[in-house]
């Protein structure tokens, strides 16, 4: 569910060493010739920062798969896997800080939530590090793994998924091999966690002794996607450590995770393909792009094949097997964000006419950057425990294009993993007067924007800004990382100055591999 949702620190000693060797050049001018010069003193960067009880030392932050690398702070952070077993196992927190560039930063520290369930902050930063470039300007930006994920006590069953990986290569997995498999993951998993303490509320617990140890700032929260969850349940339980928050791509607390995945993605291929039907050149090259993809759909359920491609990352051929289930898959990543959502009505009507290879090497990539960004462990934990009861099946689903099996494979899944424990009001609503923005995407597939206005509805201090044309993850796109700094400074939801997101729109349509029509 989520899909994935990332500076360098400026030293002071820099501005201090040109301070220096300005007042130098000014003695000397105004020194008698025989007056020997005065010695410059150069002060050295600081090896280590101490905030709170913290003491942070400099580091590198890094993304698997790619060669990105943010210079930040770290501090370790251990906190216990059960609170209710202070004396038991001890787990050790991924805590990191990007510094501001002030001398002097604003006291309240700007809080990144991340994704998925199961996307570490610290991985999720490095890609989103240049969005954050005008908050650091006056804030220290706090990046902490949530337990389960990254470099927090990661529930991953290494062995297990790459076995897993290349099985669903040659075929979707049924069932019983993903019961099977998960089996397995557990066994793997359950020798180092118990993964009944990987919850939202034990989270939100971790981050509060953070910020206790810290010194007790004020938090400006920034949740994208499952972070927004992550964000709201924070606040409703430590209101008074929460000065602003970004929702960004909001799940209501409302919402049960995983049960409306499939209409909700029917839904957005509509909007899509309408760009398509609304467009003389698009309509004339694809039709209607929803009719040629249940077509498909339809063939490849009755007539699943192995086909060859060229992996894009490598070159090297592989096997895939092409059916019902991995057209629903791919589609639904393509769905995410407006420059995939353009390619859509092509690369349809290629694997309709016998070329499923752009699909399929699409898939190849956003489902690489998947396996290094969500950590399937800590995501089950999360979700078996908030949301599984509450998931109802949905024999209406069977006409869309996902049908009834994200429910059917969550449920074999839940029935498995162990389940934590819920509060009492963990699904009421997020109320109260903190100042709050959310930001939906106009076409998001999986967190559509009448979620973020119900967020909105039980809000006295909130605006829900929508942006035409956008998928999921608004805080990546035009201006809006300018808007979101604006709020953050000045906590005027209500009169924010969001002008500048009416020049944004949908990406046109490919109607070929070198673009939209001139």
């Amino acid at each position: 569910m989520k899909l994935k949702l990332r500076i360098a620190i400026v030293a002071v000693a820099a501005g201090a060493f040109l301070v220096l060797q300005l007042v130098h050049h000014k003695e000397k001018a105004t020194q008698p010739p025989a007056q020997a010069a005065q010695p410059i003193h150069v002060v050295a960067k600081p090896r280590v920062w101490q905030r709170g009880s913290l003491t942070f030392k400099p580091c590198n932050l890094s993304r698997p798969g790619t060669g990105r690398r943010v210079a930040a702070w770290c501090a370790p952070f251990a906190v216990p896997e059960n609170r209710a077993d202070p004396q038991g196992r001890t787990i050790h927190l991924k805590l990191a800080m990007v510094r501001s560039d002030a001398a002097v930063p604003d006291p309240d520290i700007v809080v990144l939530l991340a994704g998925g369930p199961g996307q570490a902050a610290t991985r999720a930063y490095v890609d989103m590090a240049r969005y954050f470039e005008g908050l650091r300007k006056h804030h220290d930006i706090l990046l902490l793994d949530q337990r389960g994920t990254g470099g927090s006590h990661a529930l991953t069953c290494p062995k297990v998924q790459k076995q897993s990986k290349e099985q669903k290569i040659k075929a979707s997995p049924n069932l019983d091999l993903l019961r099977e498999n998960l089996k397995k993951c557990l066994a793997e998993i359950e020798t180092k966690a118990d993964p009944r303490f990987y919850t939202t509320t034990d989270a939100e617990a971790d981050l509060e002794a953070v910020r206790q140890a810290l010194g007790k700032p004020a938090f400006d929260l920034i949740g994208v996607s499952y972070g927004t969850r992550m964000a709201q349940e924070y606040a409703m339980h430590y209101p008074a450590s929460v000065r602003s928050i970004v929702l960004d791509s909001a799940v209501p607390n409302t919402a049960v995770l995983g049960q409306h995945v499939a209409v909700h993605l029917q839904q957005a291929l509509r909007k899509d393909f309408a760009l398509c039907t609304a467009d003389a050149a698009c309509s004339k090259r694809f039709g209607d792009p929803m009719q040629t993809l249940m077509k498909l759909k339809a063939k490849l359920a009755t007539d699943p094949h192995e086909v060859s491609i060229r992996d894009p990352r490598t070159y090297k051929l592989v096997q895939h097997k092409f059916d019902d289930d991995s057209l629903a898959s791919v589609v639904r990543l393509f769905a995410y964000t407006s420059p995939t959502i353009a390619l859509l009505p092509l690369s349809i009507h290629a694997a309709a006419n016998g070329d499923p290879g752009p699909l399929l090497g699409q898939q190849s990539i956003i489902s690489g950057q998947l396996d290094h960004d969500i950590d399937l462990g800590m995501s089950l934990s999360v979700t078996c425990s908030e949301d599984a009861d509450l998931i109802k099946d949905r024999p209406q689903d069977k006409d869309t294009l996902l049908g009834d099996r994200f429910i059917r494979e969550l449920k074999a899944q839940c029935a498995i993993w162990p389940h934590g424990k819920r509060p009492a009001d963990f699904h009421q609503p997020f109320t109260g007067d903190i100042p709050t923005l959310v930001l939906s995407g106009e076409l998001d597939p999986i967190t559509p924007p009448y979620w973020g206005k119900q967020i909105v509805a039980h809000l006295s201090d909130a605006r829900q800004l929508v942006l035409k044309g956008q998928g999921h993850g608004e805080i990546q796109v035009g201006c809006t990382p300018r808007i979101v700094r604006r709020f953050i400074d000045k906590l005027d939801p209500k009169t924010l100055d969001a002008s500048c997101l009416k020049r944004l729109g949908p990406t046109p349509m490919y109607l070929n591999y070198n673009g939209a029509k001139p």
